[in-house]
């Protein structure tokens, strides 16, 4: 059991303030504004603490290193700028894919991911 902390707690409280799956650095970011000193270490150690405790899930995008999120929440994809890099979550579905699946698969899950402009970058 790890003991609770400033820096953990503050980590805690940004993954539940940022409502979007958050890589290491910006968690590191945004905690500095609760505990100025909080290293990136931490931040990994807690992220990792938290992944293997079941309230955070990574979210794995093709060539990128894992964000992460709170677990729970029901189904649904990732939109990433391009520009930003920020990652979003996309609540909804397109539904059952099995008539895009070849013939004779099996199909067991399934990811989608938007990739374009978000509104703050879109706009600028």
């Amino acid at each position: 059991m790890e003991r609770n902390t400033r820096q953990r707690d503050a980590i805690r409280q940004v993954f539940e303030a940022v409502p979007r799956p958050l890589g290491p650095a910006e968690v590191l970011d945004y905690g500095r504004k609760h505990v100025s000193k909080l290293g990136i270490a931490t931040v990994y150690r807690t992220i990792n603490s938290l992944v293997e405790s079941g309230w955070l899930v990574p979210v794995e995008l093709p060539g990128e290193a894992p964000r992460y999120e709170r677990s729970g929440s029901a189904h649904h994809h990732h939109f990433r700028c391009r520009d930003c890099t920020r990652v979003f979550e996309i609540h909804g579905c397109p539904g059952d894919l099995r008539e895009l699946t070849p013939a004779g698969f099996q199909l067991e899950s399934h990811e989608v991911v938007l990739y374009g402009l978000c509104a703050r970058c879109a706009a600028a």
